[in-house]
Formats: structure tokens, sequence, C-alpha cells
């Protein structure tokens, strides 16, 4: 079996396929990023992850991973991480960023752009000399605006913003008091507690608490417009640059409401031809796995 992996923020899918393409078993684990290869505590993190995988999945041939925050550098300590996990040759083993991962799942080479909001947020064209070409996915530091982490902190800054206007405010949002559940507590000490706290992909998920919003509180559903337009931003950006061509959605923020895809649509050109990704980033990346020729 070939195994692909797609690690994010929030969660890895890992799917297996078959050398004809069929997939045979998928599955989530802990989330995972690049970011975490640089220190001895990320590494363990990843290690164990990875073998809670392997516990799931059993035996694989080759692995294909899309890892969030994955740059090309830290392809070897990933493939012998990897390689440990799985029992192969670190030669069995890809790695790629997530985009990148998304791309393939998506075009051929050539073919089209593709925006990817998970966690963070980030587009990216590989071209038909098979060339990648990023914009946007800088992290949560810098940027990544549209994404799940960026709609959470917008949400928290926006909330406690009122309150130190008006103490109190919160009791008359739905917004806040979504967030506030999620975090455990109305009081500052409870979301410092929280938020400080909170690994990269936990604070992201508290998106959710913001799309559930949305229905009652016109706070709440203007943020997810901003976050449609942010990501509007990506995609013209690579149209800039290469000219007009399919673009496809990728990632778990475009489930959360209608209204990010629908902010997103109507700030792009009326004749942009808009797709979703159809093909999972992990079912793609276990059937690149499938296929693999090991040196």
């Amino acid at each position: 079996m070939g195994l692909g992996l797609d690690a994010g923020g929030t969660q890895t899918r890992w799917a297996l396929a078959a050398a004809d393409g069929a997939l045979r078993a998928q599955g989530l684990a802990a989330g995972l990023s690049g970011l975490q290869l640089d220190t001895d505590a990320g590494r363990l993190h990843i290690a164990a992850t990875l073998a809670d995988i392997a516990q799931a999945c059993g035996p694989v041939r080759a692995v294909v991973a899309g890892v969030t925050g994955f740059d090309t550098a830290q392809l070897p300590a990933f493939c012998a991480l990897a390689a440990s996990a799985f029992g192969v040759p670190q030669t069995a083993v890809q790695a790629l960023s997530d985009i990148e991962l998304a791309c393939h799942a998506a075009f051929a080479p050539g073919e089209g752009y593709v925006v990817y909001a998970g966690t963070g947020s980030v587009a990216a064209f590989i071209d038909a000399q098979r060339a990648l070409h990023r914009v946007g996915g800088r992290g949560v530091v810098i940027d990544d605006a549209g994404g799940g982490h960026w709609i959470a902190r917008q949400a928290l800054c926006r909330i406690w913003r009122a309150e130190d206007e008006r103490p109190g405010a919160w009791q008359d949002s739905p917004l806040a008091r979504r967030v506030f559940a999620h975090v455990g507590g109305s009081d500052w000490a409870a979301t410092r507690r929280w938020a400080y706290g909170a690994s990269r992909g936990e604070l992201g998920a508290l998106a959710l608490a913001v799309a559930a919003a949305a229905a009652d509180d016109p706070a709440a559903l203007a943020l997810l417009h901003e976050a449609g337009s942010e990501l509007a931003r990506l995609a013209a950006a690579l149209t800039r640059r290469f000219g007009m061509r399919p673009l496809a959605l990728a990632g778990r923020v475009f489930e959360l409401h209608p209204a990010i895809e629908q902010r997103l649509c109507a700030a792009l050109p009326p004749d942009t031809e808009l797709r979703r990704s159809l093909l999972p980033a992990h079912h793609a990346a276990a059937r690149l796995a499938a296929t693999r020729t090991t040196p």
C-alpha cells in the first residue's frame, strides 16, 4: 500500500491506496507542521503522531506527505522520522508542502490555481515546467489572512475591544457567547489561559464557533465575509502574475460557512472558472505513494 498524509495544524488525515489507485483505508491523527521539525519537542510530537498512524494503517511500501509550514530544507529530518515510524527506507518517503500537494490533487501542471485555507491560508500555481509559485502562506504571526487561525484571532480581538469600551457587552453578542462557551469562561482570565495555552490548530478550531454564530450575529457574518475577501486577494495576486486560469478551492475553512466562498466569488472577475478540489489531498498523496518508484 501507498500511504498519503495531509498534515495540518489542526489534524492529520491519512489514506492508503493500492497500485491501481483504489482507496483501501483512511483515518485521522493529531495535527503537525513543518515548524515542529525545528525543535526537539516538535520532532518528538511528529514522531509520536507518525507512530500512531503507523499502528493504525499497518505496513506500507512508500509515504507521500503534504505538510503545512514545510520547507524543502526540512526534508531530511522528516524523511528520517517517517522512515523510522513506518519501517521503510528514507528514499521511500516524499514530503512537500500542503499547498503543493493540493495543487497536484486539483490540476495538471500549468492548468490552474489553488487557494487553500485551513488553519492558515495560501495560494499556489504549478506551472507547465512543474515549478511551484506561491502567494501568502507566511504563517499566523505575519499573515495567513482568511484562515481559521486568523478568523479566531480577529474574533477574540473584536470581542475584547468591545469589552474594553463597554464591560459586559459580550452578553448581547451571539458571537461572544459562542466564543466564550468554547474557551470555557467569559472573563479575561479564561480567554488568556485558553488562547495562550492553545496550539496553533486548537486556536484555529475556534473559527467553528464564529461560523456557528453567523446566523444570529451580523458581526460574525461580517468577519466571515472579510475572510472571503482576504482569500480572493490571494487568487487575484496569481491572476495578475500568470493570467486567467481556473481556480480550485481547498481546505476546511470553505466548509465553515457559505459566506466565505460567496464573498470570494464576488471579489473575483465574473468569468473566473471556479471549482472545489474534489479529490481530497490525502487521497491524492496515497495514490502518488502507491505508484512511487523508490530509487
